[in-house]
């Protein structure tokens, strides 16, 4: 099995838990790949929405294979989100290769790098969380019936639509917070002194240079797993990001130890990862 080579991989609002995730994508993608770091820059597990009736195991095995790669020495830096927000309880906790944070800074051949998820820079979620959680919930209702519409255009031999772009590209409030978010966070990381700043939240993949007055930084969204696919790669000093709909190579076999997972093989590689 091929694998490219690189030095970091960034993947950000993978929602396990909801009928929006593609966890088969997110799979094929981390079997297509061989990383020195795997930063999960929040909101992988939806806490927010989880529930026992519904975790298939193409979840299960995301989480199985992001183990693996821990205890095969990839080191994983996992940054809480407000989805998996009960993580924060245990942040600057390391257990093996496998880090639980709420921010991270890393240097990046002589340029300092910053990590976070970006809920924290959301008002509508710090002042109303009810109502966030709210909207969550429309949100899967939304991406659950986008499903039914793609799985029918499929079907017809038709193209995919996103109904949630649809109506976030329609709507101009919506466009006009996106547009605010990344604004107020490039320019906190100018002032700072970051040279790129790294997060997710508003599942809008981008990479764009922000200078002003005071300095310049690079703004980089890692976008989601929900109706993007995308992710950041870094390497040989350069930043991209990565697109499964456009980059995906010839689809990776899972390992057979992939093909039948419980609940008591999670834990097995829980453990195993804490004894690395």
């Amino acid at each position: 099995m091929i694998k490219r080579k690189i030095e970091i991989a960034v993947i950000s609002d993978v929602h396990l838990g909801t009928y929006g995730c593609h966890a088969k994508h997110l799979l094929t993608y981390l079997n297509s790949i061989a990383p020195k770091k795997l930063i999960l820059n929040g909101d992988i597990i939806d806490i927010w929405q989880f529930s026992k009736r519904y975790f298939p195991k193409p979840h299960l095995k995301v989480i199985k294979k992001i183990m693996s790669m821990a205890a095969n020495g990839v080191e994983v830096i996992y940054v809480t989100g407000n989805h998996d927000e009960m993580l924060r309880k245990f942040s600057n906790t390391t257990i093996g290769n496998i880090s639980i944070v709420d921010k991270a800074v890393l240097d990046l051949d002589g340029k300092k790098a910053w990590f976070f998820h970006g809920d924290v820079f959301d008002i509508s979620i710090q002042n109303a969380k009810w109502l966030a959680k709210l909207g969550g919930y429309g949100y899967d209702l939304l991406t659950l019936l986008n499903k039914m519409v793609n799985w029918y255009l499929e079907k017809r031999g038709k193209e995919r639509f996103s109904l949630s772009k649809k109506v976030k590209n329609g709507v101009k409030g919506a466009v006009k917070y996106i547009n605010d978010y990344e604004k107020v966070i490039a320019e906190i990381a100018i002032e700072n002194g970051y040279d790129y700043v790294i997060c997710g939240h508003i599942h809008q993949p981008k990479m764009t240079y922000v200078e002003t007055k005071q300095g310049s930084t690079t703004y980089l969204n890692s976008g989601d797993w929900v109706e993007n696919f995308t992710a950041l790669e870094y390497q040989f000093k350069r930043w991209k990001i990565y697109n499964f709909n456009n980059d995906k190579l010839a689809p990776f076999i899972v390992h057979d130890d992939f093909a039948e997972m419980e609940v008591k093989d999670l834990i097995a590689a829980i453990t195993i990862v804490g004894q690395g």
